[in-house]
């Protein structure tokens, strides 16, 4: 019955929506909305209560749970701004139609503010989660390191990076290198922190085993202490999958050629072209998103025998 309910109020909101409803809204169209949200909730709630078979019918009820939720959202975001927004409100928050519509006539201006943002965030998260990784091998061979070289880490770590940001970008200048020193300062640390606990996870007995066999310690790092370190491992280049973005487009508020996200973001705020920073947003939110899949596949394909993957799976 609620359901059904719920569907009927979708149907009134679209129809309101179709004939151009502006800013004239009334306790109606409020219900209606309340009544799609809880259409919405009870229809999450029963698709998260299945307990359908493993595989394709698993994998389509995980996908259609964010789906619903998401596209709820929208609707409702789209139904308010357009029902109860005033003039000056639909310039500070768009509706998602007006954000779609400024982000497909600025492809252009996006995809070469994206290339430019790309290059600093692939360069410093390579750099900073391979030195992390380096860094984690030494202070997991050297007791000296690991009490010298943690808390120095720690506190890089700690930095803040509208303070750090204009000093890098008097460093290494203007373009993107000086982005790519930002992302290295913040994904440094993250991937030091999980590669040390990701050696530290090897069980003794395996370790014993190692030694019974006069494994050297190049071997039994290679053989067995970094793929049990791989989950870990995996965590560390996940989380800084978002830092090295965010990292990357802050750095260009302080300084940048004139193309680049955070450019475009800081710019845009100025002239109040809010549509114009949402689909920046977008675009960063598509590219984080598709980066840390694209980590999650990997990590799926290179820890697929592990025993915490398998606990995941099941």
């Amino acid at each position: 019955m609620l359901a059904l309910m719920s569907a009927a109020a979708a149907v009134a909101l679209v129809a309101l929506l179709g004939a151009g409803l502006q800013s004239n809204a009334g306790w109606g169209y409020a219900a209606a909305l309340a009544a799609v949200w809880l259409a919405a909730w009870h229809t999450v709630s029963w698709l998260a209560a299945l307990r359908p078979p493993a595989g394709w019918p698993a994998r389509l009820v995980n996908l259609a749970i964010p789906l619903v939720f998401g596209l709820t959202l929208l609707f409702l975001w789209e139904c308010g701004v357009r029902g109860f927004g005033s003039s000056m409100m639909k310039v500070i928050l768009p509706a998602p139609s007006a954000i779609a519509a400024r982000f497909g006539s600025s492809l252009p201006t996006l995809g070469a503010d994206f290339v430019q943002t790309f290059k600093g965030v692939t360069a410093g998260y390579v750099m900073g989660c391979g030195a992390g990784i380096l860094a984690a091998i030494l202070i997991d061979r050297s007791p000296f390191l690991q009490r010298g070289l943690l808390p120095l880490g720690n506190l890089v770590s700690a930095l803040p990076i509208v303070g750090v940001a204009p000093i890098m970008v008097m460093w290494f200048g203007f373009d993107w290198q000086s982005k790519a020193a930002i992302v290295v300062i913040m994904t440094f640390f993250p991937q030091l922190v999980n590669t040390v606990a990701g050696l530290a996870s090897a069980g003794a007995m395996e370790r014993d085993l190692m030694k019974t066999y006069a494994a050297s310690y190049g071997q039994t790092l290679l053989n067995l202490r970094l793929p049990a370190a791989l989950p870990f491992i995996f965590n560390g280049l996940k989380i800084n999958s978002t830092l090295a973005l965010i990292g990357a487009i802050v750095a260009e508020f302080f300084g940048t050629p004139i193309v680049g996200m955070g450019f475009r973001i800081n710019t845009e705020v100025g002239r109040m072209n809010i549509d114009m920073v949402w689909a920046t947003i977008v675009v960063a939110a598509l590219a984080g998103s598709l980066f840390y899949g694209l980590l999650a596949l990997a990590e799926r394909r290179a820890t697929f025998w592990h025993a915490s993957y398998r606990q995941r799976a099941g």
